[in-house]
């Protein structure tokens, strides 16, 4: 269990940065439907776990800094324990349950929210309402916060409201020694699972034998969640960024691509590499595999204090392109002739070369954001060749530091003769 120092350490924060007279609501993820009678895992909120500490659904925290009642300047509403539910699904945590788990000493049950938070809207004039507000997602539904937030600008329509993700964006940016350490976990338990792999991976074998594997040293190192859907890719579905079918053969001679991260205490880890299914690369294979490993050797020195993902990604393309060259794709008289709207490199590498990392795989923070000590950023450089069935990405979790990058990787294999060496023993 996560010490409750951290979540007190954390609502502190935004306790330091909300203006007098402010009240901050976070609401917990909705339960999701799958289908009949059944729900989809519960994945928390991670604005309200990273103030709480708490894994349960209908969970609501409330920090109202200016309340004359110094109680009720810190409240957590959760569900009245059931003994009809229990006796079904298992044990429900009373209030001083609670309360140890997050540090938070003043707990109602939801059934008194209403009372409660009349009490709140009356003591406060600037209310911060959380919504998620991750650029590239657009879901088709209303989540918890956002219907909620309707909801209370109808009932309560004479209060300002404002915009609470900006706020916990930047304190989520910069992770405490206590959620590095998480991270660290989550990373060394990656690296238990691709090791595990490089021993187990023979031609013949379904992509999907080969998740199996990483469940099963996932499961025995208690970690019961991905942080993000695996791709394990074979041959040409290396060249689709985000294949999840994980359903084809590995097939003698050709490459496989292996992308996921462990999550462990609700902190991602984000690894790939790749490797030769029959344990040797091929003299074009290593070549691809070089080139990407020259980036990553080249920009992994530019992980430092006063930097940004723009940055990152301007000199990643350079790279990439004179190692595209060197590999015979195109040539140097090619990229002088090449259209600014289509340049050719777009053909062979697609992606960025970075993204914040924490609660969640892909982390709060801005491609324009300074990197400060204390946050931590994923690597990861790639080459994708559909004609030559070769996709090739090398990642790595990467904590900065005022002593320049720390790989919190290190100890999981990335070098070719590493590489083989460990597949043919």
């Amino acid at each position: 269990m996560i010490s409750n120092s951290l979540f007190t350490k954390n609502r502190n924060k935004l306790l330091s940065v909300l203006p007098i007279n402010s009240l901050a609501i976070i609401q917990s993820n909705d339960e999701m439907p799958r289908n009949g009678d059944q729900l989809y895992p519960f994945r928390q909120n991670s604005d309200l776990f990273y103030l709480s500490g708490i894994n349960q659904p209908k969970v609501v925290v409330c920090i109202c800094n200016s309340h004359p009642n110094p109680a009720y300047r810190e409240i957590l509403f959760a569900v009245k324990p059931n003994p009809d539910y229990a006796v079904w699904y298992g044990h429900q945590p009373d209030k001083a349950e609670l309360s140890e788990i997050s540090g938070i000493n003043t707990i109602f049950w939801l059934e008194d929210i209403e009372t409660v938070l009349k009490d709140l809207m009356i003591n406060t004039q600037n209310v911060y309402l959380s919504s998620n507000e991750y650029i590239k997602f657009i879901p088709d539904f209303q989540d918890r916060n956002l219907r909620f937030c309707l909801q209370l600008k109808e009932k309560y329509p004479l209060h300002h409201y404002h915009r609470l993700s900006p706020i916990i964006t930047e304190l989520r940016l910069v992770k405490e020694t206590e959620e590095i350490s998480l991270i660290e976990t989550a990373c060394d338990i990656t690296g238990k699972a691709f090791q595990r792999i490089l021993k187990k991976l023979k031609p013949g074998m379904m992509e999907y034998e080969v998740e199996a594997e990483i469940n099963h040293e996932f499961l025995i190192n208690n970690v019961r969640n991905h942080a993000y859907q695996p791709i394990i890719a074979a041959g040409e579905n290396a060249c689709t960024l985000h294949y999840v079918e994980n359903a084809a053969a590995c097939n003698d001679g050709e490459l496989l691509l292996l992308d996921f991260g462990a999550e462990y205490g609700n902190y991602a880890s984000d690894c790939s590499r790749t490797i030769p299914v029959n344990g040797k690369f091929s003299n074009r294979q290593k070549a691809y595999y070089q080139a990407v490993l020259n980036v990553y050797n080249e920009i992994q020195k530019e992980f430092v204090v006063g930097n940004c993902i723009d940055n990152l990604n301007r000199k990643t393309i350079t790279l990439i392109e004179k190692e595209l060259i060197n590999l015979g794709l195109f040539n140097a008289e090619d990229v002088e002739n090449q259209s600014k709207e289509s340049p050719l490199y777009m053909k062979y590498y697609m992606h960025g070369v970075s993204h914040f990392m924490g609660l969640d795989v892909h982390d709060v923070g801005s491609k324009q954001t300074e990197l400060q000590p204390g946050m931590i950023l994923t690597f990861e450089p790639g080459i994708y060749n559909k004609e030559e069935k070769i996709g090739i990405r090398l990642e790595n979790d990467i904590l900065i530091t005022n002593e320049g990058p720390v790989n919190l990787m290190k100890n999981i294999p990335i070098e070719i003769e590493e590489i083989e060496k460990m597949m043919n023993n």
